[in-house]
């Protein structure tokens, strides 16, 4: 395991399988879900399912194959030293700062949603809920690690159930047991323009968007880490928590087109609410607007943890500067956690400030870089396999149909960027992600050839 600097502790190992499982789920499921499926919805139409089953199977994958080089090396870390292990220093460097990047624009996104929620509602400025709101996760990340477990455990188990609970209600107006006649049915999937009303290229297009939102899933490797038993409980998460996700995502989006036509949904306006409001459910309102909160302090919940796991892991490996190495008396890795949070609320100040300028370029700059982590992941799998047949070992948890499935994974990724080069909207994404991956390799190469650690 990774250990921290003789004056820190080091990380501590009291989580439990059951929460890495919901840590992981934490991380895949935030606004995006309960509110941006209405744009991917009128993106595609009905076709959005065949988006998210795909994008589904892609991340999928990808974890597979980090669930093979977990059990073969279980006291690697997070996936980044997989990467590490099986394409080298340069590589995961790059990796780890970019999926780094990645989270900490997150955390500023997921903050400025809640302000947008519950300002409002509250009579305070956005960016003072925003500001708040980060503050109090980072106080439950500063706690002992299993308090952080927790409490992300209960959050992430509230979303569930949410899902769960609209779901079943949904599906019972669908029926005709509750709620007034709905007229809807099946046929809603393609009686307003036919299953694929812009085309299937229309569904090639939503995926780069559907991997941000499944992003997360690769945490359960992070949080493994903390646990007695990292191997057993990365296989198990794997096992569950992206078939869970996939079906809470199929489950109730379906039911969502099944009742409301694809072209009566509102970009912006969250469809969970529109079919709660058609039902005649008292104070939905109200109830959505919680589920969204809680999602978004569970989403948020999870990135400041992973960003301070990825910065303490790569300070122990000298990617990062040393002084991050170190962990309070409970376990957590305090100064990267403040770091992150430090990052994470300059860019929620810039994002209310320079919404439409900065922040967006902050956006596209980080939001192409998941797609490389992953074809990352994939490389780092593929070598590794191949060093352990020449040593005549073989995985205990092999990936599937290997090499084919491996090789298959990073054609889809490498698809995915080519339809994000040829669409005007997310071109930019792809320009400035690789624009951003350059500079940290430009970074790397000259902290290498110091000979010394990079500097905040």
């Amino acid at each position: 395991m990774l250990k921290a600097a003789p004056t820190g502790g080091g990380l501590a190992h009291s989580l439990r399988s059951r929460h890495v499982s919901m840590i992981a789920i934490g991380g895949m499921i935030g606004a995006g879900l309960f509110v941006n499926t209405s744009v991917m919805i009128q993106g595609a139409g009905p076709l959005v399912l065949l988006s998210y089953l795909l994008a589904g199977l892609m991340v999928f994958l990808v974890m597979r194959m980090l669930g093979e080089m977990a059990i073969d090396c279980p006291d690697a870390g997070s996936f980044v030293g997989h990467v590490r292990r099986g394409l080298g220093h340069r590589a995961a460097f790059v990796t780890g700062w970019s999926y780094w990047l990645f989270w900490v624009v997150v955390a500023s996104v997921e903050a400025k949603a809640a302000g947008m929620v519950a300002g409002p509602m509250l009579g305070v400025p956005p960016l003072g809920v925003a500001l708040g709101l980060t503050a109090v996760m980072t106080g439950v990340n500063m706690g002992s690690v299993r308090g952080y477990g927790e409490f992300e455990f209960w959050f992430s188990l509230m979303k569930i159930t949410a899902i769960g609970v609209f779901t079943v209600i949904a599906g019972l107006a669908l029926f005709g047991v509750i709620g007034p006649p709905l007229h809807g049915g099946l046929a809603h999937l393609w009686d307003q323009g036919g299953f694929m009303p812009h085309g299937f290229s229309a569904s090639l297009s939503l995926l780069p968007a559907i991997l941000f939102t499944f992003a997360g899933a690769e945490i359960a490797t992070v949080a493994a880490a903390e646990t007695d038993d990292p191997g057993r409980n990365i296989v198990q998460a794997i096992r569950t928590v992206v078939i869970r996700v996939m079906l809470f995502y199929m489950a109730s989006l379906g039911v969502i087109l099944c009742l409301v036509p694809w072209n009566q949904v509102q970009p912006g306006h969250s469809p969970f609410l529109e079919v709660l409001h058609r039902i005649g459910i008292p104070g939905a309102e109200g109830a959505m607007t919680l589920v969204v909160l809680v999602a978004i302090a569970s989403c948020l919940n999870s990135t400041l943890y992973v960003t301070s796991r990825i910065l303490f892991e790569m300070a122990a490996h000298g990617d990062a500067p040393g002084w991050l190495v170190r962990t309070g008396p409970s376990g957590a890795p305090r100064r990267a956690i403040s770091t992150g949070a430090l990052v994470a609320s300059v860019l929620t100040v810039v994002a209310s400030t320079f919404p439409g300028e900065v922040f967006g370029f902050l956006l596209n700059a980080s939001g192409a870089v998941i797609l490389f982590d992953y074809l990352m992941v994939v490389f780092a799998q593929i070598s590794l396999r191949r060093q352990m047949k020449r040593a005549g070992r073989h995985p205990a948890f092999p990936m599937l149909l290997f090499p084919y499935l491996s090789w298959l994974t990073v054609a889809a990724i490498l698809l995915v960027m080519v339809t994000m080069m040829l669409t005007p909207d997310t071109r930019v994404q792809i320009e400035l992600g690789s624009v951003t991956l350059a500079l940290i390799l430009v970074l790397g190469l000259a902290t290498s050839r110091r000979g010394g650690r990079p500097t905040l």
